[in-house]
């Protein structure tokens, strides 16, 4: 039992590594709430866990700040037909999403999205166009 001692002990701990690397969203956000933003792509980091749509839009003084919204993750975006590419600055998107509870961070969970000038959009797995 002694010589399987550390290889047990190393599988235990190995074992709570995935658990740990993906967070509850509602450790970091508002999930009860919802809010609605408008404002121009500044970058569309498609990468894992989570795609980030980085928007530039005002607040609610009217100052324009960097908004991070939070999407799914690369693999599910990819099976629904959205690609890197998909996103490009300067393109005008209204996010719909829950606030982060951090309000000075300017973060929100994705939970739609739309791009007015051609039609397309996106809501919970349920791409449009």
């Amino acid at each position: 039992m002694h010589r399987r001692l550390p290889t047990l002990i190393a599988g235990m701990l190995l074992a709570g590594v995935p658990a740990a690397a993906h967070h509850s969203f509602s450790a970091y956000y508002f999930e009860e709430q919802s809010v609605t933003i408008t404002g121009a792509v500044q970058e569309f980091v498609y990468r894992s866990p989570h795609a980030i749509v980085m928007v530039n839009a005002p607040d609610a003084d009217g100052r324009t700040r960097t908004y991070a919204a939070e999407f799914a993750s690369p693999n599910r975006l990819a099976r629904e037909g959205i690609t890197k590419d998909t996103l490009k600055p300067g393109d005008q998107v209204v996010v719909t999403g829950s606030p982060g509870r951090t309000a000075s961070e300017y973060k929100i969970h994705l939970k739609s999205i739309q791009r007015p000038s051609d039609g397309w959009s996106w809501g919970g797995g349920r791409r449009r166009r």
